[in-house]
């Protein structure tokens, strides 16, 4: 750890307040806390469109100790990170650690947070901390240091998968089969999931027309927030449930296919955000472990009756994923891509693949 120390808060809306020490950016933030239990992966983790507008706390006691990797582009995609910048709006933690080892490393976590503008405080609590947003729920907070302060922010009452779609359409591979990928905060390894078999990827914005591309398949990505603020995305998908294509969406992208259906969401105490979610397969023994990062889920009792819970949460029991009891529509909460977490549920992507015509 650094040996100079600079003394940091986290305050939360209900007027708690844990103290450290800043590395990363020395500069202040506000947003959601969310708590994440992973282990490792960190580097994709914070690159993750999906944590946009929210103050990050990992549980594993020690972060950053094998560094970041470098800013290798790999067909126009940035091969170790799950997209261009750092999502996060401050990184909660036990322990920095500034010594690092690993062979890809190029520099620390803190050095890394510095370039992007994040800040973060270590020398907290976490399991305090955890406990505290377990029984609570996610709220509010901000991370502040020597006399600047910042107002509590709300994220969720902003679009934010129109802060991190793409504003242009984007094409990736050149395979005979295409597939339209509506970005509402993908990840980078969404695209190379189905690059890697063979398939053209054009991944549109959040709000474009898809109906009007002609595309072998249609997936709605992840991303951040509340899946009802994407009206025209929900509109959109409602116009292609339709057609005649397949259909997968994956963690938002599965909300948003649910509402377009006509089925309900609502928010998570506080979310899932982890590598190790055990998911039942309904009406089989099967149960596969996987990677997860959402505040929102499909209420499964108000599935439309040509639609089924394909899978659920042997934790909690909400819902992980539905399924058209007759045609190739698909909607997973997890993440069949993984990065980071087990890769357990990469069939899903080969189960959509052979349904394309």
């Amino acid at each position: 750890m650094s040996s100079r120390k600079r003394p940091a808060k986290l305050i939360l809306k209900d007027g708690s307040c844990f103290s450290g020490y800043s590395f990363g950016d020395s500069s202040i933030a506000a947003g959601e806390v969310v708590f994440n239990t992973g282990m490792v992966g960190y580097p994709e983790t914070l690159t993750d469109p999906s944590y946009r507008g929210q103050i990050l706390v990992m549980t594993y006691p020690l972060v950053g100790n094998y560094g970041v990797p470098g800013d290798t582009s790999v067909d126009g995609l940035l091969a170790n990170f799950e997209s261009e910048r750092i999502h996060v709006r401050g990184l909660i933690v036990a322990c920095n650690s500034d010594e690092y080892s690993h062979w890809a490393a190029t520099r620390s976590l803190s050095e890394w947070m510095i370039e992007q503008g994040i800040p973060g405080i270590y020398g907290i609590d976490t399991r305090q901390l955890t406990k505290l947003l377990r029984e609570h729920g996610t709220m509010l907070g901000k991370m502040i240091h020597d006399d600047q302060d910042i107002k509590f922010e709300d994220p969720l009452k902003t679009n934010l998968v129109k802060e991190v779609s793409v504003a242009e359409p984007v094409e990736y591979g050149r395979g005979k089969k295409r597939i339209v990928l509506v970005d509402c905060g993908t990840k980078n390894s969404i695209v190379r999931s189905f690059t890697r078999r063979g398939l053209s990827v054009l991944r549109c914005p959040w709000d474009y027309p898809i109906s009007d591309e002609r595309a072998a398949g249609i997936v709605i990505s992840n991303g951040p927030g509340d899946p009802k603020m994407c009206k025209e995305t929900i509109a959109n998908v409602r116009v292609a449930l339709s057609g005649d294509v397949p259909i997968l969406g994956i963690c938002l992208g599965s909300q948003i296919l649910a509402l377009a259906a006509g089925a309900d969401t609502y928010k998570l105490k506080y979310g899932h955000r982890s590598q190790n979610q055990p998911c039942v397969e309904t009406g089989t023994r099967r149960c596969y472990i996987t990677s997860q990062n959402h505040s929102y889920a499909v209420d499964a009792d108000t599935l439309p009756e040509d639609w089924r819970e394909w899978f659920y949460n042997s934790n909690d029991g909400t819902n992980e994923g539905i399924l058209h009891i007759s045609r190739p529509l698909f909607g997973a909460q997890f993440h069949p891509e993984a990065s980071p977490g087990p890769d357990d549920s990469e069939f899903l992507f080969d189960m959509f693949v052979r349904a394309m015509k």
